[in-house]
């Protein structure tokens, strides 16, 4: 378990500050990460790559010549927000345009996608490749599926490496692209790993067992057998991979980057009694060996776990391999002395939502709004720990914390914003800045959008009325299902559709908003109970057994969720309601979008991205 830490919250936060103080040598501190503490040549191209905290020495160990020139760091096993994405980017580009890489999960897919559209938008350039190396994560016919694990070192270096060269951003894409489809991983793990404060695993393996198939946040595997002899784990890793080569390799003769990854605990002796037989087999199989690599490289906290990776070579990526590299946690070779950025260099804040003119009624609208933010935080709070537990029954547990981070962020920002004179719309949009920045992962994103539609429908010039606030939710709806997500998929769609339909239809049949409201509470409630008999069809759940997966909701967590809105409400301003009502763990069940893709207009023309479907996010009960 992981013992060390003040409150967890702030973990991820303090281990990042630990990290550069530590490492000032290489890194220094950006908005949403780290970038590199040397400088550049102008026209040098920005691999700028990124994911969760937790992984250690991905991401930010890897930052420095030769390798990455920036990494954004998100919450604990949570995608970073598109905001911090950008923030890095912005740190870390010298005119040369920036190249995205990371894993394959729905969360980074969407905030990264967000980040590289702002930043297109800034006139700076953009390509992204995802990394999707793990074998066992989706079918090799549908690479495009799988997700990335201990193979992202791979696609890092030779990027890195090519930007190093002064290559051009379309020439250091290809060489990724290339890298990523001739890289394959596989692993397996022995036991859990546990989040800071958290009493137990996220999963379990029986004594004596072995889990195969593990992701790194905690997914888990698609078998168990015996655990077998460092020999036989040996032979059971080789195996599979040399079952699935990249087009065009045979094993005689071909030249192979073994990567033997320990995931938390696995001490480095037992990795190398371990690589000793993966060497003799892949050598048994007439592969040719090159630079091999042995130790932590992307971990999952504390888990007892080991991957393989193998990285087949042709005769420029090898050469990219071997280049010179030097990070706080990765060297190879001598890397060339740089110049140290210069220290009076201060990032620019992002741009936050501008507060124009509003009349008094919105402005009444908004403190009501910001009094909802204060009244989500304090049942967030209250139950954070149980909407980590049920996020742990199919993924890695950091939801609590997640949606404790967004919460105090759109709060603090909900305050700060009607104390400057903000109208509800602008309260709204400003609170799902925060709130998207702060909570990270797919369930920042799309909570960011939900709340960014109802500002815009709400706006700031007059007090909402019931036929407005129906519009504003349905706008929120819509920007949900803008993510991939249908009715049916076992996602929180399944409960925000049937709300955003009974709204309407008893808001449009003439019924005051506090009954239509009670109404639409009451058949979204239904829908979510009834998603326990489905079998998640979407995120990081359907790669588990093919089974119904039912966690309602305890009847605790639903204290607060009989409120109704009365009808002096509805004379003051009934905008708050909206908030409150999302607060109903009957509605929120499902909290993150867990359709594994971007939304639909997420790839654009510009983005050497490696396909649509990812294995993201949770499927939620």
């Amino acid at each position: 378990m992981t013992r060390l830490f003040n409150d967890p919250a702030d973990f991820a936060d303090e281990a990042t500050d630990g990290f550069v103080a530590a490492n000032e040598r290489w890194v220094r501190k950006v908005h949403g990460g780290v970038a590199r503490a040397t400088t550049s040549p102008d026209g040098t191209v920005a691999v700028v790559i990124g994911g969760g905290s937790g992984h250690y020495p991905a991401f930010g160990g890897l930052v420095g010549p030769g390798l990455a020139a920036g990494a954004a760091m998100g919450n604990l096993f949570a995608s970073p927000s598109a905001q911090q994405v950008a923030g890095v980017a912005r740190a870390s580009e010298h005119g040369g345009g920036v190249l995205l890489s990371y894993g394959n999960y729905a969360g980074d897919v969407l905030n990264f996608d967000a980040a590289a559209r702002t930043l297109e938008a800034d006139g700076i350039p953009v390509r992204t490749v995802r990394v999707t190396d793990d074998v066992v994560s989706a079918p090799a016919d549908r690479p495009q599926e799988r997700r990335g694990i201990a193979g992202d070192l791979c696609v890092f270096k030779v990027a890195g490496a090519a930007a190093e060269q002064g290559r051009s951003l379309d020439e250091v894409t290809a060489v990724a692209e290339r890298a990523n489809d001739r890289t394959r991983s596989f692993g397996v793990a022995f036991s859990g790993c546990s989040l800071p404060g958290a009493d137990e695993p996220l999963f379990t393996v029986p004594e004596g067992r072995m889990a195969i198939g593990m992701g790194i946040h905690g997914e888990r595997g698609i078998d168990e057998t015996d655990v077998p002899t460092a020999s036989e784990l040996a032979s059971l890793l080789v195996t599979r991979l040399l079952d699935e080569l990249p087009e065009g390799v045979t094993p005689d003769g071909a030249r192979v980057v073994p990567i033997l990854n320990g995931l938390g605990s696995v001490k480095y002796e037992e990795l190398f009694v371990v690589y000793r037989s993966v060497q003799q087999r892949l050598a048994d199989a007439g592969v040719v060996i090159v630079e091999p690599e042995v130790g932590e490289l992307v971990t999952s906290f504390d888990m007892a776990g080991v991957s393989l990776t193998l990285f087949w070579l042709d005769a420029e990526l090898e050469e990219l391999w071997a280049a010179p590299a030097d990070t706080p946690a990765y060297r190879k070779g001598g890397a060339v002395p740089q110049e140290r950025v210069d220290p009076s260099t201060v990032e620019a804040d992002a741009e936050g939502v501008a507060i124009g003119a509003a009349s008094d009624d919105a402005r009444a609208a908004g403190e009501r709004v910001a009094a909802g933010f204060a009244a989500v935080r304090a049942l967030l709070d209250e139950h954070a720990d149980e909407l980590g537990r049920i996020d742990a029954v199919a993924g890695d547990g950091d939801h609590g914390i997640g949606m404790q981070r967004g919460a105090h962020a759109a709060d603090a920002a909900a305050t700060e914003a009607v104390t400057a004179g903000a109208g509800v719309g602008s309260v709204l949009r400003i609170a799902a800045d925060a709130w998207s920045d702060k909570a990270g992962g797919t369930s920042g994103a799309i909570w960011g959008a939900a709340l960014e539609a109802l500002g815009r429908v709400l706006g700031d010039d007059e007090r909402p009325s019931a036929a407005t606030v129906q519009s504003a939710v349905h706008a929120a709806t819509e920007a949900v299902l803008a993510f991939g997500a249908t009715v049916g998929d076992k996602t929180m769609v399944d409960a925000l559709v049937p709300f955003d339909e009974v709204l309407r239809t008893r808001v449009d049949a003439g019924a005051s908003l506090a009954d239509a409201w009670a109404d639409a509470v009451s058949a979204a409630r239904e829908a979510a109970d009834a998603t326990a008999s489905l079998v998640p069809k979407m995120g990081r759940a359907r790669t588990t057994p093919s089974r119904p997966s039912a966690h309602r909701i305890p009847e605790r967590c639903r204290s607060r969720s009989s409120w109704r809105p009365s009808h002096r409400d509805h004379d003051r301003g009934v905008a708050e309601d909206v908030l409150l009502a999302r607060s109903d763990p009957g509605v929120v069940g499902g909290r993150r979008r867990d359709r594994a893709e971007a939304p639909r207009d997420a790839v654009r023309s510009g983005h050497a991205v490696r396909g649509a479907d990812v294995p993201g996010a949770r499927a939620r009960a």
